[in-house]
């Protein structure tokens, strides 16, 4: 009997670990794209731009990666930018995350309604 709950359980294992948790981003962060050159140099929506001192980019997964190990290759990303116009967070996104409405620019942002819990921008 016990037994063959450990194998009901095992079987059952993958299916939790390949839910997809909703992450949270801020209010203030945008949607782009994200290239990375010699890091901290990125071109943010095909623009030179910079990494912040301490900037942090998470996977898919919201694992930390590291913006040398990106390569060349474009991602679409929510980012927020410091006060200096440094981008300090980056999320690269999943193919769900994608697909939701999210504003570019700030003045997109500032037109825009956002629910904090829902996670979605609503337009006027």
């Amino acid at each position: 009997m016990f037994r063959c709950a450990l194998i009901a359980l095992a079987l059952c294992a993958p299916l939790v670990a390949a839910a997809q948790v909703q992450r949270n981003f801020p209010y203030n962060a945008l949607r782009g794209g994200l290239a990375v050159g010699a890091p901290p140099e990125v071109l943010v929506n095909g623009k030179p731009a910079r990494l912040a001192p301490g900037a942090r980019l998470r996977g898919p997964d919201n694992m930390i990666v590291l913006s040398g190990a990106l390569g060349a290759e474009r991602f679409v990303v929510n980012y927020t930018l410091d006060t200096l116009g440094l981008v300090k967070d980056v999320w690269l996104l999943r193919k769900d995350e994608i697909g939701r409405m999210w504003p570019e620019t700030p003045e997109e942002a500032a037109r825009w309604a956002f629910d904090p819990v829902a996670q979605t921008w609503t337009k006027p």
